[in-house]
């Protein structure tokens, strides 16, 4: 099945596993989403993630974060640039994601960074989409 728009569907199925309650998800593995994966385990909004390596494709499993009442850590995800309408920002530019609650995830020319990473960086690119 080919797919126009994999990171999409990477924040789709986040977003639908935490709304179905389900404590981890299992995303088809790609370079990009790993990368992702990987930032959202480092900002702390899940607790942790596996690569599960099946001899193809691969899947990242990610195991997600809930606080004492049942309540995701991760409140939205939202798509910025999609592949109609690329979204790009130089580095005097970058968003503030509610008011640096959350993350936006970079695509630079250093890799997938998040805001304030591309920031220290002194880098700008394509903005992925927003976590909080």
């Amino acid at each position: 099945m080919s797919m126009t728009d994999p990171i999409a569907d990477f924040l789709t199925r986040i977003r639908n596993a935490i709304q179905a309650g389900h404590r981890r998800v299992d995303i088809p593995a790609s370079n990009v989403k790993k990368r992702m994966a990987e930032i959202l385990y480092e900002q702390k909004f899940i607790r942790n993630y596996i690569i599960i390596d099946d001899g193809k494709q691969g899947t990242i499993r990610l195991f997600l974060k809930f606080d004492g009442e049942g309540n995701s850590v991760i409140r939205n995800l939202k798509r910025v640039s999609t592949p109609g309408r690329r979204y790009y920002v130089d580095v005097n530019q970058l968003p503030r994601v509610k008011n640096n609650m959350g993350i936006a995830m970079i695509s630079t020319s250093k890799g997938i960074l998040t805001e304030r990473q591309a920031q220290r960086e002194n880098v700008g690119g394509e903005v992925l989409c927003y976590v909080w």
